[in-house]
């Protein structure tokens, strides 16, 4: 989108104030992700129960990636392993963006509970 970006966004009304359970069909490594990663977004006021679908997805790719080099590092020459990784890479990526959990999307406008609102907020 073209035009000015706010420089504050304020926080969804329901942001989660506490990290829920990692769910008990996620693998182990997808779980570690979940306890690493969940707090952090929970800490920034910006995931909402309506949010945990994607921070789910994004914590099982992370995982598969996990669990697909531990394949690779037994199997180096099975081509099929690092394709998946890849692929793994890829959503674990997008996902990352879209739930904040990387630099430049953390570089992106703040997110603020007392956000006053912009004189012109369609910058005109």
């Amino acid at each position: 989108m073209k035009g000015r970006k706010p420089s504050t966004i304020k926080s969804g009304k329901g942001a989660l104030s506490r990290a829920p359970v990692a769910p008990a069909w996620m693998s182990d490594a997808a779980r570690a992700e979940w306890r690493r990663t969940v707090p952090t977004l929970i800490e920034r006021g910006i995931i909402t129960a309506t949010d945990l679908g994607c921070v789910e997805a994004y914590c099982v790719a992370i995982g598969r990636i996990r669990e697909l080099e531990a394949l690779i590092q037994a199997d180096p020459l099975d081509k099929t392993l690092y394709r998946l990784q890849t692929q793994a890479t890829q959503t674990a990526r997008q996902l990352a963006a879209e739930i904040g959990a990387t630099p430049v999307s953390r570089s992106r406008p703040n997110v603020s509970d007392d956000a006053e609102p912009e004189d012109d907020p369609l910058g005109l």
